[in-house]
Order: C-alpha cells, then structure tokens, then sequence
C-alpha cells in the first residue's frame, strides 16, 4: 500500500488490508466459511470505492492469502482454513495475525 517497503513487507500488508477489510468481514456478513469469486468482487469493489484505492493491492492480497493458506480454492469458490470456522460461528473478531497463528498450529 505504501510504497518504499521491501517485497515482503508489501505483501505482509496487503494481506492483512484484504483479510481486516474484506475476506472476514464478507464471512461474517454472508456467515459461511465459503464464497464465491463473484461476492469477493463485490465486496473488494465497495472497499476499494470507498478508501479511494486501485483493484491491484486487494487481488494481491488475495493470492498471498491462498499462499499462506488461510484461504483455500476448490474450482471457483474460495474458503477459510478449518482452524478458522470456530471464530466465524461465534463471530468473533478474527484478525490476521490470529488467522495466521491458527493455520501454522500443528
């Protein structure tokens, strides 16, 4: 988002901006540990609106969140690591770096 960081520091930021701002809000919002490529979309159009920002940093984020294996893609649906549904059953804040934390527990 800003620029003048290292590779890795973007990334590490863009992936924290898409799950804070869209990915678990829009669980929350449609209460389903999965969405579609389509309700992505349309939730990233409405942020990106609304902060004034360009598509480029949530699609990034989007594809660093699968990296890092909090979101998982099955053909074109899109879904939260298992570790994760008990924070969306009881709607709970769930930030990135508990999301994280989560998915590295072995």
């Amino acid at each position: 988002m800003l620029s003048g960081k290292g590779k890795y520091a973007s990334a590490t930021e863009n992936r924290r901006f898409v799950w804070s701002e869209i990915v678990w809000p829009l669980i929350l919002e449609i209460n389903d540990v999965a969405f579609s490529l389509k309700q992505f979309q349309e939730k990233r159009d409405q942020i990106c609106k609304e902060r004034k920002i360009t598509i480029t940093i949530p699609s990034r984020g989007l594809v660093s969140l699968m990296q890092k294996g909090i979101i998982l893609k099955e053909d074109k649906i899109y879904s939260i690591h298992f570790r994760l549904i008990p924070y969306m059953r009881l709607k709970a804040d769930c930030d990135y770096a508990t999301a994280i934390h989560e998915v590295r527990m072995k």
